[in-house]
């Protein structure tokens, strides 16, 4: 039974794998996010209190 032969598996699991590791990481650590997040302000905005009467 072939099937039991590990020797051509064995290879053709480890050659897909080195070449999942060799080119997928640097790939996904190329990409960048449209909206990259900026820093928040240190100091508040004032607000103004909501001077509207409630009926």
């Amino acid at each position: 039974m072939p099937q039991l032969n590990p020797a051509p598996w064995f290879a053709i699991l480890i050659f897909s794998w080195v070449v999942f590791l060799t080119v997928i990481p640097p790939k996904v650590l190329a990409h960048s996010f449209n909206n990259e997040p900026g820093y928040l302000r240190v100091e508040k905005t004032k607000t103004d209190t909501w001077n509207w009467p409630w009926y």
